[in-house]
């Protein structure tokens, strides 16, 4: 919906407004005329329903008007002495249409000074939750945002398990595009796996203004570009989204509009020079580790190790015993010799569970090991004479990878030899031919929304010859520390500006065991916190510290305060 359908659609909502109320303005000793005025006639009509004026300005936030309208329509029947739980719940389920009845067919009064306290206990815990509810969304929608970390592509940074808040303040808020949303939730309902929202009507994307821009190397939460998955994990049919209900990610943004990048052997190079990350980056990249002796899982373990395979041989297994792994598998399958080999991650299957499962195993311990490591970490193994060789894992250059953006023979990249290539600038103009188009055809068709065709060896814009493209807005490049296991801008291009979303700035909680070895989410009763980095900064320098000895000292003097307080007023 552009800005002047927006207009429409605001206008036929004023004439709805205006035929069903302005008897009930007449009523109320006002002029008929103002039931008709936008924005005037919601003041008039917070006097005539004796509510603060401010609620005005939530009739006018996204999501949060959904919310409001309900109790906008209640309030006015109740003014006007339809007080009936029959009636409340008709001018809900009608959309607000029964204000016509009461405005056209009903012989109604004006109730001046009525009572605003609740009648019942019900109706007072009513207007809390309603109450909650919106301050809850319009915080979740506009200022701070939970998140959860499910996939391992900044790993060691951020951590599979860890539940972050997220800012949406600093960059300047987006504004909801999606106007009819369940509040409180992203793109599904809970427990009925269904969409949470209408595609149609959507307002022109808006940001607030915020104190900061985008900076180099921070970690950035967005609407993934290429979504289609209605939920993580499960294959079926894609399906299409609006902006602000795709999934959200969360990568490190190492290139902003108009920097030049190149990926050389795995890292970054920005305008001709490596791309130094912050201290507390932990860039991650697939080494083979070998031993003559073997490479124990144990060894692989106590070093910090966790992504990579353990393998256990059985000579039988039954559908009982099958079920009882299950949550620790991988895979299960039959070996040439026909023996059963258990493929876990690197946690391995616990000794009690083998127990229960009465299950007779034997753990391979390869001389081989494929693994992601720090650089730390390898140096490590490189200086343990256990170990033979760490060595890491390096795609060759001009291989061509058909994952790769933009998918294309003509530039044959990878994940560790990419580019270069220029980001795009809002305002900035490049050339364009048949080779540089399929890095640049995304932005133009899907995200500034234009037509292309090829004919023969020129490209058709809009029905026009041209041999150029000025941007329309800022792109950014996103890419996990977990370099080789991130699906990241090198496999579906820019990030649009339109498609930030916030930054993560603290780590509330961590736990360890989030999800099984086939990536579904655990119940919470099966997590185990990482105590060292609850209530931890996301950014910073240094080592993070947490801060969570100190929010218990806070809270247990504030309750002792709290208590000493209520002991004395109880005695006065």
């Amino acid at each position: 919906m552009n800005v002047s359908q927006w207009l429409l659609f605001i206008g036929v909502i004023q004439i709805i407004h205006f035929l069903g109320t302005w008897k009930l303005y007449v009523k109320a000793g006002r002029k008929a005329w103002e039931a008709a005025i936008p924005i005037y006639n919601a003041i008039i009509l917070m006097q005539i329903i004796n509510r603060p004026k401010w609620w005005v300005f939530l009739l006018f936030i996204p999501i949060i008007n959904l919310l409001m309208f309900p109790v906008i329509w209640v309030e006015t029947i109740r003014s006007f002495g339809r007080t009936s739980l029959l009636e409340t719940w008709l001018v809900i389920l009608t959309l607000g249409f029964y204000t016509y009845y009461v405005n056209y067919a009903l012989d109604v009064k004006y109730v001046e000074n009525r009572s605003l306290q609740p009648q019942s206990v019900v109706g007072e815990w009513v207007s809390s939750i309603v109450f909650a509810v919106v301050a809850a969304t319009l915080v979740h929608t506009y200022f701070i945002q939970p998140y959860v970390i499910p996939t391992g592509s900044l790993e060691r940074t951020l951590r599979i398990g860890d539940l972050l808040f997220v800012s949406k303040f600093h960059y300047g808020a987006r504004a909801p595009m999606t106007t009819i949303a369940a509040p409180m939730v992203h793109d599904t309902l809970p427990f009925i796996n269904q969409p949470s929202y209408l595609n149609k009507p959507q307002l022109p994307y808006f940001r607030l203004p915020g104190f900061k821009d985008i900076k180099r190397k921070e970690i950035v939460v967005f609407s993934w570009p290429a979504d289609t998955v209605r939920q993580f994990f499960v294959k079926e049919k894609g399906v299409k989204k609006p902006i602000d209900k795709k999934s959200n990610y969360v990568k490190r943004c190492v290139g902003l509009p108009g920097d030049s990048l190149q990926v050389i052997d795995g890292f970054v190079h920005i305008n001709g020079k490596q791309l130094v990350l912050p201290d507390r980056a932990r860039p991650q990249f697939d080494h083979i580790i070998y031993s003559n002796k073997g490479v124990s899982a144990k060894f692989l373990t106590d070093l910090g190790v966790e992504d990579f395979s353990r393998k256990y041989i059985s000579k039988q297994i039954n559908q009982q015993q099958v079920n009882l792994i299950d949550e620790y598998t991988k895979f299960i399958q039959t070996t040439a010799d026909g023996q059963i080999a258990i493929i876990t991650t690197g946690n391995g299957l616990p000794t009690d569970i083998i127990r229960k499962a009465r299950l007779a195993l034997k753990e391979e311990t390869p001389r081989e090991r494929k693994a992601p490591l720090t650089i730390e970490m390898a140096k490590k193994l490189r200086n343990n004479p256990k170990i033979d060789s760490v060595v890491r894992v390096i795609n060759p250059k001009n291989v061509f990878m058909g994952n790769t953006f933009p998918q294309s023979a003509d530039h044959p990249w990878s994940h560790d030899q990419f580019g270069p290539i220029y980001i795009p600038k809002a305002g900035k103009t490049v050339p364009l031919n048949l080779k540089v188009l399929p890095l640049y055809r995304k932005i133009i068709e899907k995200y500034e929304q234009n037509s292309i065709k090829i004919k023969g060896n020129q490209i058709i814009l809009n029905g026009q010859i041209v041999d150029s493209y000025t941007f329309k807005q800022d792109y950014y490049w996103m890419m996990g520390d977990n370099r080789d296991h991130s699906s990241d801008s090198r496999e579906w291009g820019y990030v649009p500006e339109n498609h930030i979303v916030g930054t993560p700035i603290f780590i509330w909680m961590s736990v360890d065991n989030f999800v099984d070895a086939k990536k579904r989410t655990n119940p919470p009763w099966k997590w185990k916190p990482r105590w060292d980095r609850i209530f931890t900064t996301v950014n910073g320098t240094g080592q993070p510290v947490s801060y969570f000895k100190y929010f218990l000292i806070a809270l247990a003097a504030w309750l002792a305060f709290d208590f000493y307080r209520k002991k004395k007023s109880s005695k006065n």
